[in-house]
């Protein structure tokens, strides 16, 4: 995939004839400044990325994150989604997708959704996952509509840090390598 341009949406696929989606490539003034406003709609306490750490996340060639742009041009919504390799082939999984307040209802949710898995298949991944909020009415119905189905498993999570207040940011890149010591004692 060209990572020097933003990928397009067909504008059949949008719902309205300027509105946008775009793979982020480099951070740009406007995300930086969108991402405050969306990241707490998506996640209560959650801190937005700074520059630095949205250049992180848009140098992970693992992950693609998309922006929808509203016919004013702002950035309404976001979607990423993570590519993983496994024994069993290639994954992509939906993270975060969220749309601005002042955006909803508009269809940028799903035209978000159909490029993520627009991108899936141009990447020939397997399966494409996610794991909604059962709060999230709205949103299960689109995934059911887009194609979704409720797969016979538990999804098991675990915190493994905590938001910190305004002092500071919980976001930290992980290491490139990493080993996990097992005592043979278990």
């Amino acid at each position: 995939m060209d990572q020097g341009a933003p990928h397009i949406v067909p504008e059949s696929a949008l719902p309205a004839a300027s509105s946008t989606i775009e793979l982020a490539v480099h951070w740009t003034p406007d995300q930086v400044a969108a991402f405050p406003d969306l990241v707490p709609q998506l996640s209560p306490g959650r801190t937005p990325p700074s520059p630095t750490e949205l250049q992180a996340i848009l140098d992970n060639e693992g992950l693609h994150l998309l922006v929808a742009r509203a016919p004013d041009r702002d950035i309404a919504g976001a979607i990423a989604l993570v590519f993983y390799r496994v024994p069993t082939g290639l994954h992509a999984r939906i993270e975060d997708l969220v749309v601005s307040r002042d955006h909803r209802g508009q269809g940028l949710g799903k035209a978000l959704v159909q490029r993520a898995i627009q991108v899936g298949r141009q990447q020939h991944a397997h399966a494409i996952d996610l794991t909604p909020n059962p709060s999230r009415m709205e949103a299960n119905r689109l995934y059911l509509v887009l194609g979704f189905r409720d797969r016979e498993t538990n999804v098991c999570g675990m915190v493994l840090d905590r938001p910190q207040g305004p002092a500071g940011s919980a976001w930290s890149p992980l290491p490139t390598h990493s080993s996990f010591l097992v005592s043979s004692e278990e």
